[in-house]
């Protein structure tokens, strides 16, 4: 039984995809981390580089985007050979100051802006029409192949030279009328794009893609039944148009409830789970996931585990239970880009083959597309997924300003150390004593058993070192003033 929790009452939009009671997908969507992905800009090119064949454009939002030489629109429309085509420099296709129509296939993250493409599409109900495509597609989704080629014939009939066409799952039911009719209507507002791109003087927005609506229907639709339960009516009644509603497959439910949808339904716990680093498994063995900007490493361990046979089945048992829950947490983090998994050592080639088909197979249950280039010699499983929003820590967690998001901090010994370090820089100075602001932890380490380290500092130095406690969960230090040593013990109140 799938349902799909919808909570659109406050700012902050959200919604979970729960198969058989389990969270399977969430999609949260704030105001600040609105995805850029469908949006269409009027972009000037600001920088050429050769050497990556690819340039920035200023498409008027934070961050400049990047666009690849082989997603321009020059390049894909080209007749040249594709040998002759390859060999040419980005600069051939494109020049600084140009003016180029792009959209975003990958939002900012981190310190990169967007990535954009020149190969625009709009995607409409039954196709996505593609301005410089240049070919036709069909969903498959769709296997009859007399509905596949008769749909690419009239795909080729109705376009032109350079326009492409993909068409959605959803054609299979519509007739060539509908078809055709809503291809002149996307071919008509991407006109209305290049009229209003030609009275620009700047970057700007061109098309915005509803993005939390959409996304929702379009997890709508890949459901074909099941249930919505959501906590506000409009939405209720903007859903209740939809297809799947009307014909009964999927039922609209109305929370009314004081308490928050998701608290009621424990879609918060599991978000709450998917943001910790350490997942537990249900035999007691668990998993830890380290992201970087780059990539994703996650460790599997036995833990509690100790399986009821021997060591090979221990082990089988827990990468077997690891694979499922790993594939289940990529979509439910939304973790893109390279992952490493690091399996437990496994002996035999025909177990490690057993657990590439079992995370190949939970993999095809994601929308992402992945691929899965299998163990490395060290026994590392490779794989990738499509990223094309920020995961699911980035948009709700921010680096720890005192770590800098490394998870570490300087230990009580090294700020102890540092401490002293600094100042036995003032050893022999004009003043006589020192009034050092700290937590208790970091004076204890500075100070030794019974003050015999800080004795000692004091004897070297000659400068008396007096200690205002601050409670702080970090080692910490200031040095708060330098003077004589009865000034600064005349302030003992609260010192020591």
């Amino acid at each position: 039984m799938k349902k799909l929790i919808v909570n659109y009452a406050s700012r902050e939009k959200r919604y979970a995809l729960m198969i058989n009671n389990q969270v399977e997908k969430i999609v949260i969507d704030r105001p600040e981390h609105q995805s850029l992905v469908g949006n269409i800009y009027y972009g000037t090119v600001t920088k050429v580089l050769p050497g990556m064949n690819a340039v920035f454009v200023d498409i008027g939002e934070e961050k400049n985007a990047y666009l690849h030489r082989d997603l321009l629109a020059k390049y894909v429309l080209s007749n040249e050979d594709n040998q002759v085509k390859e060999a040419k420099s980005i600069t051939k296709f494109v020049h600084q100051g140009e003016r180029i129509i792009v959209q975003v296939n990958k939002d900012a993250t981190g310190t990169k802006g967007p990535r954009v493409t020149g190969i625009n599409e709009i995607q409409g109900n039954y196709l996505i029409y593609m301005p410089n495509g240049r070919y036709v597609a069909v969903s498959k989704k769709i296997v009859e192949e007399g509905k596949k080629t008769s749909l690419r014939r009239l795909g080729t009939r109705i376009k032109g030279e350079v326009e492409g066409i993909i068409f959605r799952t959803s054609s299979n039911n519509a007739s060539e009328e509908e078809i055709s009719e809503e291809f002149f209507q996307l071919r008509q507002q991407y006109e209305e794009m290049i009229r209003k791109a030609d009275s620009l003087k700047k970057p700007d927005l061109l098309f915005q893609k509803e993005t939390f609506v959409e996304i929702l229907t379009e997890t709508m639709e890949r459901m074909t039944n099941g249930e919505v339960i959501l906590d506000d009516l409009g939405l209720k009644q903007k859903l209740e148009s939809h297809e799947l509603v009307k014909k009964g497959n999927v039922k609209l439910t109305y929370f009314s409830q004081k308490e928050n949808l998701f608290s009621s339904l424990r879609v918060e716990h599991e978000i709450e789970k998917a943001l910790k680093r350490v997942v537990w498994l249900e035999n007691g063995s668990y998993l830890i996931f380290d992201e970087a900007e780059a990539l994703t490493i996650i460790d599997v361990n036995t833990g509690k585990f100790s399986g009821k046979i021997d060591l090979h089945d221990t082990v089988l048992k827990t990468n077997h239970l690891a694979s499922i829950e790993i594939a289940r947490q990529l979509r439910l983090r939304d973790i893109g880009g390279m992952v490493l998994i690091d399996f437990i050592d496994m002996k035999r080639d025909q177990d490690r083959v057993s657990i590439l088909e079992t995370m190949e197979k939970e993999l095809k249950r994601d929308e992402k597309r992945t691929k899965v280039f299998g163990f490395t010699p060290l026994g590392i499983l490779q794989l990738t997924r499509k990223k094309t929003r920020v995961t699911l820590s980035e948009a709700l967690q921010v680096r720890c300003p005192e770590c800098a998001g490394t998870g570490r901090i300087d230990s009580v010994e090294t700020v102890a150390f540092r401490l002293e370090r600094e100042l036995f820089e003032h050893r022999h100075s004009e003043f006589e004593a020192v009034l050092v602001e700290t937590t208790k932890e970091v004076k204890e380490a500075f100070e030794g058993p019974n003050q015999i380290y800080q004795n000692h500092f004091e004897q070297a130095t000659h400068l008396k070192v007096f200690f205002s406690i601050t409670p702080k969960n970090i080692p910490y230090y200031h040095l708060k003033q330098f003077g004589d040593e009865s000034a600064i013990s005349s302030k003992r109140n609260g010192f020591y």
